[in-house]
């Protein structure tokens, strides 16, 4: 059996961890974090970042849609990393799974539905840590988006759950069409829920990566995370990259845990920024935080926040880049069918001219086709 900390011990740590994050509203690093965990990515070269493997095309983390994403060039991939009841590391967007995998069609696991906070916020479903990882292999993996892209339910049924393992393997036999080694990106999905349950999600991480030859910053490996206790707690437990990620609105949840009131706002000024360089060396910005959008959903200005991030020097990945007339601002999007197929290359190009450096695509080919301009 793998090590399960209790979860008052990791509360324990992580508010240690965490103590002195925010000080009378003010983002500021914890002294834990202070000694500069630094990329070498600087590069300014567009690294294109296959999220959730070719998501746009398969059913996303998929052994497939990750072999689907190298076979179009991606730079790196993305497995999602949530954990099994036997503490297996296993590839979902997020731990509950009935829009992601055929669980409600299995009559055997009915009793296994339940309502959870996650997050703060309830959830009803079915939640991977509440299954073996024997019996996740009985599931199987379904399009998560079916009402946007229809042509990918044809690959429903066809794959399992794959672990973080599986992942590692496939990247580390793998290279990318410019022949360097392809990278891996993996996000840990809500860390404090997870460590509230009794599972220790970063430990393991670490160690899988370091075992398949990911343990400096000149290996081309990133983790990421939403929240801010654990990567402080990384940049103590690993040399490898870390990436801070920034969504469009609300907090970090282990912040709101710990009593802070920090939210992602106040970590995109110019003092925020600097302190997430104290522990990271990647800011991963929801794109609408780069460039919002105008009233009538047309693609508006650059805020000054790639500008302020790249003089913290903090690498900018944004996410996420999707073709679909749903996700595109109105300038891009072609017809008025929410699933019809917008002009995504021209979209990323204008991030990539305001100066976004790294970005997360469902379609990694347009994103190769965006990217060559800055190649």
């Amino acid at each position: 059996m793998p090590s399960i900390r209790s979860s008052v011990a990791i509360r324990s740590s992580v508010a240690i961890l965490a103590a002195g994050v925010i000080l009378a509203g003010t983002f500021v690093v914890p002294a834990a974090a202070t000694g500069g965990h630094r990329g070498d990515d600087r590069s300014r070269e567009a690294v294109v970042i296959a999220h959730r493997g070719a998501s746009g095309y398969r059913p996303e983390h998929t052994i497939a849609a990750y072999k689907l994403a190298i076979k179009q060039c991606a730079d790196y991939i993305e497995p999602d990393l949530v954990t099994t009841k036997d503490g297996v590391l296993v590839d979902r967007h997020e731990p509950e799974i009935s829009t992601t995998t055929d669980v409600a069609a299995h009559p055997e696991f009915a009793g296994r539905k339940t309502t959870k906070m996650l997050d703060g916020n309830p959830l009803t479903g079915w939640f991977t840590e509440d299954f073996t990882l024997a019996e996740l292999r009985t599931l199987r993996a379904v399009e998560r988006l079916p009402q946007l892209r229809p042509q990918n339910v044809a690959y429903n049924g066809r794959y399992q759950v794959p672990t973080f393992q599986e992942v590692l393997k496939l990247a580390a036999k793998s290279r990318t069409c410019d022949g360097k080694r392809l990278g891996v990106i993996p996000e840990i999905k809500h860390s404090t829920f997870f460590q509230q349950q009794g599972f220790d999600l970063e430990p393991k991480v670490v160690r899988l990566l370091h075992k398949y030859g990911f343990d400096s910053k000149r290996d081309p490996a990133v983790i990421q995370s939403f929240e801010i206790s654990n990567l402080v707690r990384l940049n103590k437990l690993t040399k490898v990259r870390l990436v801070q990620l920034i969504d469009c609105q609300g907090g970090p949840y282990d912040q709101r845990v710990l009593g802070r009131t920090t939210t992602y706002a106040d970590m995109v000024t110019a003092a925020g920024l600097r302190a997430v360089s104290k522990y990271a060396d990647q800011v991963g910005l929801c794109k609408n935080v780069m460039i919002p959008r105008n009233a009538d959903n047309t693609l508006g200005s650059p805020t000054p926040v790639i500008r302020d991030a790249h003089r913290a020097g903090l690498t900018v990945v944004g996410w996420t880049f999707r073709r679909e007339n749903s996700f595109l601002p109105a300038n891009f999007q072609k017809g008025s069918d929410p699933a019809g197929i917008g002009d995504l290359v021209s979209e990323i190009r204008v991030f990539l001219k305001a100066g976004m450096d790294q970005f997360f695509t469902d379609n990694p080919d347009l994103g190769v086709k965006a990217a060559r301009r800055s190649r």
